[in-house]
């Protein structure tokens, strides 16, 4: 069974929307574009170019699927794996692209992420895409979180559990501070929530 990993860059606020650059998604008159530019360490950087070179498909919203769209085949030496993995594309208005392989899925989505994950293949691995995850964290289909944490609060933009999600109990399997105070932090599933007495 493939695993779903949401791997996100995120302010303390659990913003998630527009690290890359100003004017990367303005939606909602963000005007905070490019915020983690600034935290650029190399530590953290090698931990994320670990990450990538990990074989992976991508399940992407059709937003965040446009933002790449224009920009990773003009970079592809900074991201090899990005070419060559599948994109799942969650759209209700996109059928196509010459950004290939790319497979578009309409209509029932929380259905079709849970068959793919059915499927033989490697991991499917979730950036940006903040309205799909609200569809797919209500419907128990995220396996793990990689996060990397940034010491600054935004204020407004999209967030990670916009709309809540399921109530689970994960464990931390990798974790690291950076020098500029990312954290980055690997949660993976660990069954249901556990309750008792504090101190007891």
């Amino acid at each position: 069974m493939r695993k779903l990993i949401v791997l996100e860059h995120i302010s303390l606020d659990g913003v998630i929307q527009s690290g890359g650059g100003p004017d990367e998604d303005t939606e909602g008159g963000f005007a905070y574009g490019g915020w983690s530019a600034p935290y650029d360490d190399d530590a953290v950087g090698a931990l994320l170019q670990k990450q990538l070179s990990k074989p992976f498909d991508l399940l992407l919203g059709r937003k965040t699927f446009e933002i790449w769209e224009a920009y990773w085949p003009q970079h592809a030496d900074a991201w090899r794996g990005v070419m060559t993995a599948t994109k799942y594309v969650a759209s209700k208005t996109r059928t196509s692209s010459a950004w290939q392989p790319s497979v578009f899925l309409s209509g029932d989505i929380p259905a079709h992420v849970a068959k793919l994950k059915q499927q033989p293949g490697p991991d499917l691995n979730v950036w940006g895409s903040s309205n799909l995850l609200q569809t797919l964290m209500p419907h128990d289909l995220v396996d793990a979180f990689w996060l990397m944490l940034y010491p600054v609060t935004l204020g407004s933009g999209k967030r990670l559990f916009a709309q809540g999600t399921l109530p689970a109990a994960f464990k931390v399997t990798e974790s690291h501070i950076g020098a500029s105070g990312i954290v980055v932090v690997h949660y993976e599933r660990a069954g249901a929530i556990k309750t008792g007495i504090a101190g007891g």
